[in-house]
């Protein structure tokens, strides 16, 4: 980068224009008296006057110089230093047999819950910076998807290979709380957070998810919980004798838990019942929880003054000693 640290005093370069007026006027008010121009008008004009009208450029580009050297001109390099405190993210996912329900769009068509889920999810990963991110699914199991990473690239490649019913068909969301707790729990960050979605009402494993909620308020970490799915009933496609048809049953989302493990942790619920009010849920949780990033900026300048002030004085020098030859006399 360069700069000049006092730029103000640049305007002293206003100075060259009122220099070549008052030579110029200099030139025209030198008179020499003599009888007659005859004589003179005979005389073959000597090359050295041409390099006579040329040195006050010389004094010109010397001053010129000098002005530059006295606005101090300088060269840095700039550092930047970027410091963050991360959060650690777990994106806990219910696979169970329900989340095949047809009632979420994508381009028009009905598409199955978790393959929204998967996209919505997908784009808050893309999102994020700086933070480390986990992934556990969960249906009459639980299990880590992916550990905390930074490697984004993997998570989205174990995200796309995420399918229903991978983990059985049944729903224990206290395994799930309870092996997000277990990665989160040791590590050192500014924040320890789950977003934990699920469809359906906690109906396997030996954990209550309450108690699971607990246990992980005492750890710090935080859940948002997000009850997926539309109000009343939902179509499902199976297979009849008569083909393929759309058999629509009861949605049995326990709201009431989800908001007791939300409140006792810090978090929030939501509720999504169609693709739009999901990416906006995730798009909230986003906000909510962000790296801080701190920017500290340095910069080392070097003094270029010299460079300006030796051509100066070399130009000067040549000036004075050209005025005390020839070259400044009347031939």
């Amino acid at each position: 980068m360069f700069r000049f640290e006092d730029p103000w005093l640049l305007f002293l370069l206003a100075l060259i224009p009122l220099m070549l007026f008052y030579e110029w006027k200099k030139i025209g008010s030198s008179q020499i008296r003599f009888s007659s121009l005859m004589v003179l008008k005979q005389l073959k004009i000597p090359s050295s006057l041409g390099i006579r009208k040329s040195l006050v450029f010389l004094r010109i580009i010397a001053v010129a110089l000098f002005v530059l050297a006295l606005a101090r001109p300088q060269s840095g390099i700039k550092s930047t230093e970027i410091s963050t405190e991360g959060i650690d993210i777990m994106l806990c996912l219910d696979t169970s047999g329900s989340m095949k329900a047809l009632d979420f769009e994508d381009k028009g068509k009905r598409v199955t819950r978790l393959k929204v889920v998967k996209k919505v999810v997908g784009e808050f990963i893309r999102g994020r910076k700086n933070d480390r991110i986990g992934m556990v699914v969960f249906g009459e199991e639980a299990f880590t998807q992916c550990p905390q990473t930074l490697d984004y690239g993997v998570l989205l490649s174990l995200l796309d290979s995420v399918e229903i019913g991978m983990a059985g068909d049944s729903t224990s969301i206290g395994s799930a709380i309870g092996i997000c707790t277990k990665r989160l729990k040791d590590l050192k960050s500014k924040s320890k957070v789950v977003i934990l979605l699920t469809d359906g009402r906690s109906n396997s494993g030996i954990l209550n998810p309450i108690t699971a909620a607990d246990i992980a308020k005492t750890y710090n970490i935080k859940i948002y919980t997000i009850g997926a799915g539309t109000e009343g009933e939902a179509p499902f496609l199976v297979d009849s004798f008569f083909g393929k048809q759309y058999v629509y049953q009861k949605v049995d989302l326990d709201e009431k838990s989800l908001k007791e493990i939300a409140k006792k942790t810090g978090g929030k619920y939501f509720r999504a019942t169609n693709t739009e009010a999901l990416k906006n849920i995730y798009e909230q949780i986003d906000k909510m929880e962000r790296t801080e990033v701190k920017i500290k900026e340095y910069m080392e300048y070097d003094e270029l003054f010299i460079y300006f002030i030796l051509p100066g004085l070399f130009f000067l020098l040549i000036e004075i000693i050209l005025s005390n030859t020839r070259f400044g006399k009347i031939p």
